[in-house]
């Protein structure tokens, strides 16, 4: 059966990638790990890989042009003339030839409770502005067919002069994540002192030990938390249709800032690792991000997520939760305190707030 390798994220900001590239053509056969696109955002460009065999059917995204992250970069078949699923919501322009929706105009059809079919593009792909014109012309309003989400309200432009100004794929990436926390989440925050000294000396030790040159606290207290992501699975979890969906890998997200760049990195996999594998794996992952150059395995799949402030002297942060997750902590370690701070985010439609008191308090105390 013909399956689709989407465009990939390269880091949690991104909500558009350019397509440098397509490196391949419809009816080609590629091998998987085969090199089929470049793409780039503001800061890093990388390879898109064929995640596995089979022959190019289509390529929905087009070269030089923007691509959102998740959408259809190409099909693959196990022939060349292998047919293609029928897809929802396509759309019909004037000249006969099928078109896909944009993914916010899929989002307003699905709000709306409107089939594509009958509703013409202007351009290569059905726009909102497409569906607005057409609801215009056929005299009907935007109203949300009974049992479909509203439409979400327009703001109202300020009183003060000013201009729009489009956002950077970054930024808009940001939107996104700060939006699925403030429309799907039910957010909660708690954040608690502890003394670091425990901490401080287990790591300490941890690196004359392994003779490492920087002191590993911050990884190893991130991997003290994929090991209670693997005795907890509820911090490992989300809900997903009213269920909790429990992952079954601990990817563990972690924050690093690169430049004027935030990217969550993603350790995959951290439940078969031991300390040194992890604190080697995040390393490399670091490496990457400061070089802007993470693939997308490295910056997708957070299931669990860890950040720290603490190079920056901030004494508390209250973190987003990213997208499709329950708990991300947060670290701080004010200079000359006497206490350094461990809080959380959490959405409380999985977690209570005793539920990440008890998280709280296993990581602020290393492994014995």
């Amino acid at each position: 059966m013909a399956s689709y390798q989407t465009v990939p994220c390269v880091n949690i900001n991104d909500e558009f990638v350019d397509v440098v590239s397509i490196d391949v053509k419809p009816g080609q056969y590629v091998n998987s790990g085969d090199i089929v696109a470049t793409v780039e955002t503001d800061k890093s460009m990388i390879d898109v890989v064929a995640e596995q065999d089979g022959y190019v059917l289509r390529i929905d995204a087009i070269e030089k042009e923007k691509a959102r992250v998740g959408s259809v970069l190409f099909w693959l078949g196990e022939s060349a003339d292998e047919p293609i699923p029928d897809q929802k919501q396509e759309s019909v322009a004037p000249d006969g030839i099928s078109l896909q929706p944009t993914a916010k105009a899929r989002a307003l059809l699905k709000k709306l409770g409107l089939d594509s079919a009958g509703i013409p593009a202007s351009g290569d792909r059905l726009s909102v502005a497409d569906i607005e014109a057409w609801l215009a012309r056929s005299g009907k309003s935007i109203t949300p067919a009974a049992g479909a989400t509203p439409v979400a309200r327009q703001e109202q432009m300020p009183a003060v002069n000013g201009e729009l100004v489009a956002l950077s794929s970054e930024a808009a990436g940001m939107l996104h994540a700060v939006s699925w926390h403030r429309d799907h989440a039910a957010a909660g925050y708690i954040e608690m002192e502890y003394d670091p000294k425990p901490w401080e000396d287990y790591a300490a030790a941890y690196a004359a030990e392994h003779k490492l040159m920087l002191s590993p606290l911050l990884p190893l207290m991130a991997f003290r938390l994929a090991q209670l992501g693997r005795e907890r699975p509820a911090i490992n979890s989300t809900i997903v249709n009213g269920q909790r969906y429990q992952y079954q890998p601990v990817n563990l997200g972690f924050t690093v800032q690169a430049g004027t760049m935030l990217y969550l990195t993603v350790v995959r996999d951290t439940q078969d690792m031991d300390t040194a594998q992890f604190i080697s794996a995040l390393g490399e992952i670091q490496r990457h991000a400061m070089g802007h150059k993470l693939p997308p395995q490295e910056a997708s799949g957070a299931t669990l997520s860890f950040s720290s402030m603490a190079r920056w002297n901030v004494s508390r942060h209250i973190p987003i939760l990213p997208p499709q997750t329950s708990l991300i902590v947060a670290h701080a370690a004010p200079k000359n305190a006497g206490h350094a701070v461990l809080a959380a985010s959490y959405d409380h439609r999985v977690l209570t707030g005793f539920d990440v008191a008890q998280v709280l308090q296993a990581l602020s105390q290393p492994p014995k």
